[in-house]
């Protein structure tokens, strides 16, 4: 590309990553023309298409528009689109969201709406700030770009889709050259296209497509995975049943839209510090379940995004780097997962013998010494670390106080229930048991576990890049059953929402269906059905809220899931052409049994990230950014990570901003 005086280049994408490909190309242009010199930078020009349905800047997930009550699940001192790292071309403009905020606080654009002031008025460092707001910080920063764009730079906007991206004719200089075709018919010329196109929507699978065909022949209603804020919430009657699958984020985004978004009310208790939940009378009765049964952990009130009194010590960067040092590829549950299951134990067991002495039955600097040395890493290679470390905690820990590491993300596995108000109240007080922890912060052992895990999940995610881990370990290990651990004991809510969710099943606005659940339709009757094998039909089976023997029954169904992020499934014309003309392939790994899997992303070469083509052949010009990177990178859904003042600066923080670099530098040729 560094060959050409005019360069044009095309971003897919205006989103977050898009804004960040963006803001890279401009930073980049600068910096190359203030290295060459203004008279030689000028006389070359940039131009820059950019493509998106959805406005750029929020694109389609940060609609400054949608309902305050969908909050981001990071604080407002975590997340940015610009980057802070001294090794990269300075920023032309732009902030943290943090430092937006503050700045937005003191001296308002003019351009805020009055909802937007008085958020801001209210949010600080730690709070949870609301995507609408995330949305407004990504456009202000868009515009401020804009307003300075280095010389030689154009950029236009197109909103609308990319429906193809070709090859074309070579340039004047043999250079590659594509066509990029909008929905409208109209064709974009580029040297080069950048794939940021984040979050898409996707095919349904063959239950759920089952599920769609069932509502369509019985007249029920059917709402498949989608971006909570693309959903209709009001096309839910009120009073009725509603059956809803998955308790995770988007499980919290529609029970506000159910409850709060309709006019209810949580108020303090009276005599008490548990919530009470004043219904409007419009709530439906939501019939919530989960292969665990319950939802994410909330998070622990922390003022960072790591808790501070965890520090990992054998599941390190650099512990980790010594495997490629040497030459190994290893395998995630047979040497990652060894690491990073003692930080887990340590963090445990030192936390609660400091703020739980009474748990400890000896002195509890002996019995730290004695899991120290149990966990030390020169019993990595032994296959019995574990009972070594059983042995210590029989001897020290009352039973009580044992941990069950797995366990803590199956807090109903093992136990039954009569009826399914047991089941409630089960879940009651997992809800209330879990905010006050989260409450206890730093002095809570079973967070703190969590924050161990947590601080590894950032180290892991610079380990298992780029082919860091067996294909094998990849497959089953870290995407077959790390993944959903972790996410349900790292990735929950805010505490608010776990005590907001307890007041609700008080007052009888939600029920569960239990662990395991089994999902179905009951054609006689023309219900949606779910069924959980660990819940009996018990006394209260029948009663109204759509309780039916040992079954929940609905005329309404919400899967509230995000759709897959998945590339052979996501409905998108611009991928299913790439693919099916062989410009971009899925990626493929060799399981344990030696048969190719097909993961979820792009086969890509580093580093910059350009797709393989079918033959195997690198797609010269096409670069790939964001969610699409998921079999090259794990965790390509977060939002790039703000440097922390009282934290530790993984090297994963800010790995997306670095590859948007890394892309503009290649692009530019500098």
């Amino acid at each position: 590309m560094g060959t050409s005086q005019n360069i044009r280049t095309a971003l897919i994408g205006a989103g977050p990553r898009g804004t960040s490909a963006l803001e890279r190309l401009l930073a980049n242009w600068e910096s190359a023309r203030a290295g060459q010199g203004a008279t030689q930078g000028t006389a070359r020009t940039l131009h820059i298409d950019v493509v998106d349905p959805y406005p750029a800047g929020p694109g389609h997930v940060w609609q400054p528009g949608q309902s305050r009550l969908y909050l981001m699940n990071t604080q407002s001192f975590y997340p940015t689109v610009v980057p802070e790292d001294p090794e990269l071309a300075k920023p032309l403009a732009g902030h943290t969201f943090d430092r937006w905020r503050e700045l937005q606080r003191r001296h308002p654009d003019p351009s805020l709406a009055a909802e937007e002031r008085a958020e801001l008025s209210g949010l600080g460092s730690a709070d949870f700030p609301s995507r609408a707001l995330y949305g407004r910080y990504l456009r202000c920063t868009l515009e401020e770009l804009l307003r300075r764009l280095p010389a030689g730079v154009t950029v236009d906007f197109h909103e609308t889709t990319a429906t193809s991206v070709r090859h074309s004719c070579a340039g004047q200089n043999g250079e590659v050259r594509f066509d990029v075709g909008l929905a409208g018919g109209a064709v974009l010329t580029a040297d080069s296209v950048v794939l940021a196109l984040g979050h898409l929507e996707s095919r349904l699978n063959p239950e759920q497509r089952e599920l769609q065909a069932a509502a369509e022949e019985f007249g029920l209603l059917y709402f498949p995975p989608a971006a909570p804020a693309d959903v209709d919430w009001s096309r839910i009657p009120a009073v009725k049943p509603v059956l809803v699958r998955g308790m995770g984020l988007n499980f919290f985004d529609m029970m506000g839209q159910l409850t709060e978004g309709r006019g209810g009310t949580f108020l303090p208790g009276e005599g008490t510090a548990e919530l009470k939940y004043l219904p409007s009378g419009r709530e439906p009765l939501i019939i919530a379940a989960s292969r665990r049964g319950t939802p994410y952990r909330a998070k622990a009130t922390l003022s960072g995004y790591y808790p501070a009194a965890v520090s990992l010590r054998y599941c390190t960067e650099a512990a980790l780097a010594k495997f490629a040092e040497a030459g190994i590829r290893p395998a995630f549950d047979h040497d990652l997962w060894p690491l990073l299951q003692r930080d887990a134990l340590w963090a445990y067991y030192s936390t609660l013998a400091r703020s739980q002495p009474g748990a400890i039955l000896t002195d509890r600097a002996e019995f730290l010494r004695g899991l120290e040395a149990a966990l030390h890493p020169h019993a990595h290679s032994t296959a019995n670390w574990e009972g070594a470390v059983a042995s210590v905690v029989d001897v020290h820990v009352r039973p009580a106080h044992r941990l069950d590491l797995l366990g803590l993300a199956a807090p109903l596995a093992g136990r039954s229930f009569g009826s399914r108000t047991e089941l409630d109240a089960a879940v009651v007080d997992y809800l209330l048991d879990d905010a006050r922890r989260s409450a206890l912060a730093e002095d809570d052992p079973v967070k703190m576990t969590i924050g161990a895990l947590h601080h590894g999940r950032a180290v892991l995610k610079t380990a298992v890049a780029d082919g860091g881990i067996t294909d094998a370990s990849w497959v089953a290990g870290l995407r077959g059953w790390f993944e959903s651990f972790v996410e349900g004991l790292a990735s929950g809510p805010p505490a608010l929402r776990a005590e907001q969710l307890a007041a609700l099943v008080r007052a009888g606005v939600v029920r569960f269906v239990g662990p395991d659940p089994k999902f179905g339709v009951d054609r006689k009757a023309g219900t949606f059905t779910a069924a959980s094998p660990w819940v009996g039909s018990g006394p209260d089976a029948g009663v109204e809220g759509g309780v039916a023997g040992d079954a929940v029954a609905a005329m309404a169904m919400v899967e509230a899931l995000a759709p897959a992020n998945r590339v052979t499934a996501n409905e998108s014309p611009l991928l299913e052409q790439l693919l099916a003309e062989g410009l971009v392939r899925p990626r493929l790994m060799m399981t344990a049994e030696g048969t190719p899997a097909q993961t979820s992303g792009l086969d890509v070469t580093p580093h910059p990230y350009r797709p393989l083509g079918a033959s195997g052949s690198v797609t010269e010009g096409l670069y790939v950014l964001g969610l699409q990177l998921s079999a090259a990178q794990w965790g390509t859904a977060i939002a790039a990570e703000a440097r922390q003042t009282n934290g530790p600066a993984y090297a994963s923080g800010q790995r997306t901003l670095r590859d948007a670099d890394e892309i503009a530098r290649a692009i530019i040729g500098s």
